[in-house]
């Protein structure tokens, strides 16, 4: 009687395990993306595609710290003016001078102030 009870309620967990298997399985073995996520993904890889092959026939190297003139992919030179535009913006607002480069960090140099000896002498 016990035996049976057990076969039971072995057999009622296994068919609950399965059920939901089976259900998580279809969501994950269906492989179609999202539209969205698959225009994306398609234009990330054009614009891979499209910097290798920009870096491949000038002969730069792949460093991550490149000039002005390099910063973009099939760039016309409206877009290259609006880049500059905000650069001198950018100039600007925060007091840059003349011929200063916005795009590099700031070096910061503190100085420490000169501080008055501590007298501990009771007079």
């Amino acid at each position: 009687m016990a035996l049976n009870g057990k076969l039971h309620a072995l057999a009622t967990q296994c068919i609950s395990h399965c059920r939901r298997n089976y259900g998580i399985s279809a969501v994950l073995m269906q492989k179609s993306l999202d539209p969205v996520q698959k225009l994306f993904v398609d234009k990330l890889r054009e614009y891979a595609q499209k910097s290798n092959l920009y870096y491949i026939q000038t002969g730069l190297n792949l460093l991550p710290h490149r000039s002005k003139s390099e910063l973009f992919v099939d760039a016309d030179e409206k877009i290259k003016m609006e880049y500059n535009d905000e650069l001198k913006k950018a100039a600007v607002q925060f007091g840059g001078d003349k011929g200063s480069d916005m795009t590099k960090f700031p070096d910061f140099q503190f100085e420490d102030p000169q501080l008055d000896p501590i007298n501990l002498e009771k007079k």
